[in-house]
Parts: C-alpha cells; sequence; structure tokens
C-alpha cells in the first residue's frame, strides 16, 4: 500500500476520470509516501497552508495502470524523513478501482499534521 495527499476537491473534481494532480505535468509522476510516518512529514512540510480536507489516497501499488518506482527525494526528504527513505512515485495517472480507502489528515489550527483518522 502506498499513499498520497491530496486535497478532498482535488480527488472529488473529476470523478469518473483517473486523477492526476498538478505533480503528473510537472514532475513526470505522482508523488506518493511509503508509510504513515513519511506522510505526516511531507504534509508538515508542503500542506500546512491547504484550504478544506486533506486526504490521504490508500493506493494499492499492485493494482495501478502505470510504473511505480521507488526513489529517493531529490533534492532531500521533508524535515523527520530519513535521508535514505525511497519514494513510491507513480508514472501515469492513477486509476480510481486502484484506490482502496481514504483517511483524512488531522491537523492543529496552524496546519500541522497531528493524525491520520478515518474518513467517513
Amino acid at each position: 500500500m502506498i499513499l498520497h495527499l491530496v486535497p478532498l476537491d482535488s480527488w472529488l473534481h473529476e470523478p469518473d476520470r483517473p486523477y492526476a494532480p498538478a505533480s503528473l505535468a510537472e514532475d513526470g509522476f505522482v508523488h506518493c509516501s511509503p508509510d504513515e510516518a513519511v506522510t505526516l512529514a511531507v504534509a508538515g512540510a508542503f500542506y500546512r497552508d491547504t484550504p478544506g480536507p486533506l486526504m490521504v489516497l490508500l493506493i494499492d501499488e499492485a493494482e495501478l495502470d502505470h510504473p511505480v518506482r521507488w526513489e529517493a527525494a531529490d533534492p532531500a526528504p521533508p524535515p523527520g524523513v530519513a535521508a535514505d527513505t525511497l519514494f513510491p512515485h507513480v508514472y501515469g495517472r492513477i486509476n480510481r478501482t486502484a484506490v482502496t480507502g481514504m483517511l483524512e489528515v488531522e491537523r492543529n489550527a496552524e496546519g500541522r499534521p497531528l493524525r491520520l483518522t478515518p474518513w467517513s
């Protein structure tokens, strides 16, 4: 299982199409994280000012239509993540059938992520 952070509005935008965040066009892949701790670190480093609910897609790597490559962060991982951590990068759109569930990033008043919670 790999994890991907996404604002809820972005995930719901085109529900009948495979999901393609801006990073796919900009970087050539969809950024994902290998586990909950890394996901929270990424949320704290890059998503603190994101308005509205911030979600985590639970993606079954085996069900993806596009390849996943486990690669080092470039230039460096976010604070609190070991330098040798490999990140799963999906080289194509996320087919929605590969998403097995979602969690919400619970954040404090300053936007700092606290934990992942079930989304209902």
